[in-house]
């Protein structure tokens, strides 16, 4: 719920608008295709208290890599037709990130492997449960509910820009139906007359509860 917390808001293309409304499949489907046709290049950060984790980010098409150094490290994202797949590139080889590791935090934030695998833009139990402005601008809503356990997310909930496609904001909910995580655009910005993210904010929830024990910044440069 970042890598589309990390990459579905990078970039905001149109998404055009049908009268009847869009089916949540359609919709989904309609953020892949999007996703998958981004050509991207920029520097980036995670930001929490004093960490900071400089990355760069480049995406050609379906493939979407992560960039790390100190020590270095490279998270590769394949969108697929009907599935997408993480690796991790090190100088050891490319070894690919399995369910048992998805709750795994990267370099110390609150961004985990599963955050970053966009599994739940493939999950099939889906369905658009209304219509709300965040940061002013008008959302779909989506439910999702994971087709197996290997989720740490027991229920999902998306609002999708209707304008761009782009996700605004992403709330994970644990089994008890507590919020677990939480994912949203703070502010985007226009490099080269396209529109791109410049902050979203990530808070992870105190167990058994709905205060926030942390917040991680993902920020991109000009």
């Amino acid at each position: 719920m970042i890598s589309r917390c990390l990459i579905l808001a990078l970039a905001l293309a149109p998404l055009a608008s049908a009268e009847p409304a869009p089916s949540a499949q359609e919709i989904l489907a309609s953020v892949r295709m999007r996703q998958a046709q981004q050509q991207i290049d920029l520097q980036g950060q995670l930001r929490e208290n004093e960490i900071v984790v400089p990355f760069k980010l480049i995406q050609s098409g379906p493939i979407v890599r992560y960039i790390f150094s100190n020590p270095d490290e490279a998270l590769q994202l394949q969108l697929g037709e009907k599935e997408s797949r993480l690796d991790e590139i090190t100088r050891a080889g490319i070894e690919k990130i399995s369910p048992a590791q998805f709750d795994h935090k990267i370099r110390g934030t609150n961004v985990a492997y599963e955050d970053l695998a966009l599994k739940f833009l493939y999950w099939t139990n889906v369905a658009v449960i209304g219509q709300e402005n965040v940061r002013t601008r008008n959302c779909w809503k989506l439910q999702l509910r994971p087709p197996s356990r290997d989720s740490q997310y027991a229920n999902v909930l998306l609002w999708i820009d209707k304008g761009s496609g782009a996700l605004m904001r992403m709330e994970g909910y644990d089994a008890m139906g507590q919020m677990v995580k939480r994912f949203e655009v703070i502010s985007a910005q226009k490099i080269d007359n396209r529109w791109f993210l410049k902050q979203m904010r990530i808070e992870e929830m105190q167990p058994g509860t709905n205060h926030v024990q942390s917040r991680t910044y993902l920020e991109i440069k000009k």
